[in-house]
């Protein structure tokens, strides 16, 4: 798939997804994924943030953009003992791969804390990017700046102290950096320390 394609497959999928916020603690993604599918079919549904606490949001994907037009009237929803907040989302869902999912409670409380940033300006560094999160967000305990000579642009992941930042740094999606807009989501997987080659052997 070129470029072309895969950005129009995105913005389609965005166009298909609703974010929701103010999710009770005790709320499973099937619990979500079913009040939603009342208005169509659910194709994918994740809940992000900290499980523990009233921190957490998650995106909906329905199979058409009709349909999620139509989810928006489910803002104002009480669901468990919390009222739903339910908005057009700014991003897409991504596809994981397994092997880098969270493996223990730590990790998975390291996602919550964790954004995923792409469409990064190459000659924006490390130093820049951390500046621009922690000024608007909250700082920053990890971050990870990746890029290669193939791509014209680069992507990070950024790991806040707090999971406030993080959701804080969900709405930086489109907001120029260097001389491009960013695209920030949450965060499937940890930001994992590095070890030399002897180690990993």
């Amino acid at each position: 798939m070129n470029n072309r394609a895969f950005k129009a497959q995105r913005e389609d999928s965005i166009r298909r997804t609703v974010y929701v916020s103010e999710i009770d603690n005790n709320v499973t993604e099937e619990q979500l994924a079913a009040l939603f599918s009342a208005y169509g079919q659910v194709v994918d549904c994740r809940i992000c943030g900290d499980p523990h606490s009233r921190l957490r949001f998650a995106f909906v994907e329905f199979a058409d953009e009709y349909s999620a037009r139509a989810a928006l009237c489910l803002c104002g929803t009480i669901l468990g003992f919390s009222q739903l907040k339910v908005l057009p989302s700014k991003t897409a869902i991504l596809p994981v791969n397994p092997t880098f999912l969270p493996r223990s409670e730590d990790e998975r409380e390291m996602c919550a804390r964790t954004v995923y940033c792409t469409n990064i300006d190459k000659k924006v560094t490390q130093a820049d990017v951390k500046n621009f999160f922690e000024t608007r967000c909250g700082e920053v305990s990890r971050l990870r700046l990746l890029g290669d000579h193939v791509h014209s642009t680069r992507i990070a992941f950024v790991e806040f102290v707090m999971a406030e930042s993080a959701i804080l740094a969900l709405d930086c999606c489109g907001e120029v950096l260097g001389s491009q807009r960013i695209r920030v989501s949450p965060s499937k997987t940890p930001v994992r320390p590095r070890f030399p080659r002897a180690m990993m052997q």
